[in-house]
């Protein structure tokens, strides 16, 4: 379009700001297409009566605003538009797929709601006993069930969160230069409290099954522990879970050497079938079971078991000096559902959909690369060995999925196992099942593309 003739703004500040915003505005307006070639500068700097050098800037700044591209001996023309980057779906945080169910999903307004009742201002605003009423232990209690059986309530605490639960319970046990064992790979909030307490931690070997029971005695024995911190069930990243067997095992032998167990439960209330506390057998430590992931993160509390009631206040005490109380408004809520039921059936749909979600995972990852538990929210995934697992996340970012690589658990200690290659895949964060399959299809593409060649194809 050689003939283009720009209608300028009089009032605008500068003339070649005028001849930027009168090509972004004929754009706008359909009268420049995408592809159209610009008059040459020259030209347009005749047609106007101004010198060269503002139509060079005018068209410089219309190229800064991403109106134009231009190449050497061809022109300069308006640049087609580039679609929007699709939101990154962050498949790096653990978060439970919402229920299905429509009347579920409106438990949270519907229970706040009813909640603001006259009379009940006080307590949603004033500071909260330390560990829950008793009224809240004993629900408590009664939602572990599965777990532990008849379950003293004197021994069970409300926390605000399970990272305030698991510093407290360090805090308890360890002080600085203390070791405490764990898996090679685990939970990075544990490290990350570890590192601040000071407490360092050693790795015991670990098999598709979770901890080897041979190699606890060993470090026990070698390495005179404060305490072991362990995910007995759909381990964090691995997914494997200890067997009622090893669990026993694991027990006798924390009991035998006087290590208390920080048994870190955040997905024990998944399994159809439940399996008995760790912590249980070992008969000292401390239980941590966040309701993050079997109801929901905003909720910011986690239930917490001591070994006895006579040890339950000194744990009171250490989660009061790690983060005083839960939200009484958080604590009011769970307080109705587990009255009403709900807490009991938003965990079944969790439970549900995420079944669902894992079987949708088992038909399109290759099942020789990824582990998980049938009612897990989380996959573990090997990589192909022409991939490194770093750049394999930074390619799929670029197709707008967001996936952590095996460093981020990695206990990273001298004589440390190496790290795995591979990563951990969250089922959750995707809105429906569609969203899923269409994100693990593009990361299973991705594995079994070479990484030498372009993957601007992958979908």
């Amino acid at each position: 379009m050689n003939d283009w003739n720009p209608d300028l703004d009089p009032a605008a500040r500068t003339l070649y700001g005028a001849i930027a915003t009168a090509i972004e505005r004929d754009i706008q307006a359909g009268r420049l297409l995408p592809g159209t070639r610009l008059p040459p500068q020259r030209s347009l700097a005749a047609r106007l009566g101004v010198d060269l050098t503002t139509v060079t800037r005018a068209y410089a700044e219309a190229q800064r605003r991403g109106l134009l591209e231009a190449g050497v001996g061809r022109g300069t023309f308006v640049r087609a538009p580039r679609p929007a980057p699709s939101p990154l779906l962050d498949m790096t945080m653990n978060l439970p797929p919402l229920p299905q169910d429509p009347a579920l999903r409106g438990a949270f307004a519907a229970t706040l709601a009813s909640l603001f009742q006259p009379g009940d201002l006080r307590a949603l605003t004033s500071y909260r006993p330390i560990g829950g009423t008793p009224a809240e232990r004993e629900a408590l209690a009664g939602f572990l069930a599965p777990l532990f059986g008849p379950l003293d309530p004197r021994r069970v605490l409300l926390a605000p969160g399970a990272q305030a639960a698991l510093a407290a319970a360090l805090a308890m046990l360890a002080r600085p230069d203390d070791v405490v064992l764990t898996d090679p790979l685990t939970y990075p909030g544990f490290r990350g409290v570890a590192a601040q307490q000071g407490v360092r931690l050693a790795p015991v070997a670990a098999d598709a099954e979770g901890l080897l029971p041979e190699a606890f005695e060993q470090a026990c024995q070698r390495l005179a522990p404060k305490a072991l911190y362990c995910v007995p069930t759909i381990h964090n990243p691995t997914t494997a879970t200890l067997s009622p067997e090893r669990r026993a095992a694991i027990g006798a032998i924390a009991a035998r050497h006087a290590v208390p167990v920080i048994e870190d439960d955040a997905y024990g209330l998944f399994p159809t079938t439940p399996l008995a506390p760790v912590m249980q057998a070992a008969g000292a430590g401390v239980y941590v079971a966040t309701l993050a992931k079997c109801l929901a993160p905003s909720l910011r509390l986690a239930i917490v078991v001591a070994p006895s009631a006579e040890q339950a206040p000194r744990l009171a005490q250490a989660l009061r000096a790690a983060a005083l109380t839960p939200s009484p408004l958080s604590a009011a809520l769970l307080g109705r559902w587990l009255e009403d039921g709900t807490a009991q059936a938003w965990r079944d749909a969790v439970r549900a959909e995420a079944a669902a979600r894992q079987a949708i995972a088992r038909e399109v990852l290759p099942a020789a690369q990824a582990t998980a538990h049938p009612e897990g929210l989380h996959v573990w995934f090997r990589l192909p060995p022409a991939w490194d697992r770093t750049e394999f996340c930074a390619q799929v970012r670029r197709q707008g999925l967001a996936l952590v690589p095996a460093e981020a658990f990695h206990v990273a200690v001298p004589d440390a196992p190496p790290v795995p290659n591979a990563v951990r895949i969250c089922l959750g964060a995707a809105e429906d099942r569609a969203t899923l399959r269409d994100a693990l299809r593009a990361v299973a593409a991705t594995a079994a593309a070479d990484p030498q060649s372009p993957l601007g194809a992958v979908v």
